[in-house]
């Protein structure tokens, strides 16, 4: 595909992936150096959790080889629990171990949940906040910023990105807008990069399978509507890193391998090999 196009995983660790992507018997040790030869980037959900230690992310680094990206959410004290404020410790350290990674190191997200109206009744105070946090990021990283509310996407919250070189994250989500609409606003680019995030509705899928070994959702419809989108978005000199959730169809290999069969204009089917078949 196009290099300046890194479509990968939301994290490389599920257990039920073994036996329909990694060989029966794999190790979980030896996971991300064989999905790293299937997709040149990754986005670390566990960094969501807990800060890592420096010796897990040397670990990273020393299985993949030179090129692969890794993309990280920045942990939830800072995003969720402090929300932004006071949290400059927990800032510092995050940044301190994930400059480890070195030439490995890609987009870090700042991904926050959908706020209730009683939260902030406008986005305003939650664009207050992240007003002042940016500026104590430094400057020659790449950072994207996740809303899940749809009124939040304000021509100043797209200008105060922007300004800092910031992407908004472009999701996937049963509460956000569709791609289509969503490139139709003006200014959504808000980087020289843009961050994709095919994340899908949790709660139904769960409601079907707890097991992310294949395809369950037929996204070939949805996917349609994104691979136009996103050769717009490289005809403007625009990177773009994507990352599928095992939420969004029932397995992300599956659909990562979907993704590429459509992209090179091959006869599209949800299965492929690898990666399992869709449920009726």
């Amino acid at each position: 595909m196009d290099p300046r196009l890194c479509i990968g995983a939301s994290s490389w660790s599920a257990p039920s992936w073994e036996g329909v992507f990694y060989p029966p018997g794999t190790p979980p040790a030896e996971f991300l150096a064989h999905y790293a030869r299937h997709s040149d980037t990754v986005e670390v959900d566990a960094t969501f959790y807990k800060i890592p230690g420096e010796k897990m992310v040397d670990g990273w680094r020393e299985r993949t080889p030179p090129g692969f990206t890794f993309a990280a959410k920045f942990p939830q004290v800072i995003t969720h629990e402090k929300l932004l404020l006071d949290c400059a410790p927990e800032r510092d350290a995050f940044l301190r171990v994930m400059d480890r990674l070195g030439g490995r190191l890609g987009p870090l997200l700042l991904q926050f949940r959908y706020f209730r109206k009683e939260e902030f009744p406008d986005p305003n105070p939650f664009i207050d906040r992240l007003e002042a946090f940016l500026p104590s990021l430094p400057p020659d990283r790449r950072y994207a910023v996740e809303v899940r509310n749809k009124t939040f996407v304000t021509a100043r919250l797209l200008a105060l990105l922007r300004r800092h070189r910031v992407a908004l994250a472009l999701i996937d989500h049963p509460w956000f807008f569709g791609v289509e609409q969503l490139m139709r606003r003006e200014g959504v680019l808000t980087a020289d990069f843009a961050y994709i995030r095919w994340l899908g509705d949790r709660k139904a899928i769960e409601k079907r399978t707890t097991r992310w070994d294949r395809l369950l959702v037929d996204r070939r419809r949805d996917m349609g509507r994104w691979i136009p989108a996103i050769r717009g978005i490289l005809d403007r000199g625009v990177t773009v890193y994507g990352y599928f959730n095992n939420h969004y169809a029932g397995y992300a290999i599956g659909s990562i391998d979907l993704f590429r069969e459509m992209w090179e204009g091959r006869n599209p089917s949800a299965g492929t090999a690898g990666s399992g078949r869709p449920a009726p």
